[in-house]
C-alpha cells in the first residue's frame, strides 16, 4: 500500500513540479514580450527626440544664417557710415595739420 502511496505522492510532486515549469516559462514569456516592448518604446521616444531636436537645430539654423545676411549688410553700412565721417574728420583738420607739420618743419632751432 505504501508504493500506491509512494507512487501517487510523486505524481503530485511530478505535477507540482509541470505546473511550476509551465508558470516559470510564462512568466518568462511574459518578462521577454515586457522588454521588447520597452526596447520599442525606448527606440520610438529616441527617435522622437531625434527629430524634434533635429527640427530645433534647422530652424536655429535657418534663423541664424538669415541674420547673417542682415548682419553683414548693416555692418557693411556701419562701416561706410564710419569711413565717410573719418574723411570728412580728415578733411576739416588736414589743413590745420599741414600747417602744423610746415611750422615744426621750417622752424630752426638752435
Amino acid at each position: 500500500m505504501e508504493s500506491a502511496g509512494n507512487h501517487g505522492g510523486i505524481q503530485q510532486l511530478l505535477a507540482a513540479e509541470h505546473e511550476a515549469q509551465q508558470i516559470v516559462n510564462a512568466a518568462r514569456t511574459a518578462k521577454m514580450a515586457r522588454l521588447k516592448q520597452a526596447k520599442e518604446e525606448a527606440e520610438t521616444e529616441v527617435s522622437e527626440h531625434k527629430t524634434s531636436t533635429e527640427h530645433g537645430f534647422q530652424r536655429k539654423l535657418e534663423e541664424t544664417s538669415g541674420d547673417s545676411g542682415a548682419n553683414v549688410k548693416r555692418l557693411e553700412q556701419e562701416t561706410d557710415a564710419k569711413i565717410e565721417q573719418l574723411k570728412n574728420e580728415a578733411s576739416r583738420i588736414s589743413k590745420d595739420v599741414v600747417e602744423m607739420l610746415l611750422k615744426h618743419v621750417t622752424t630752426v632751432k638752435n
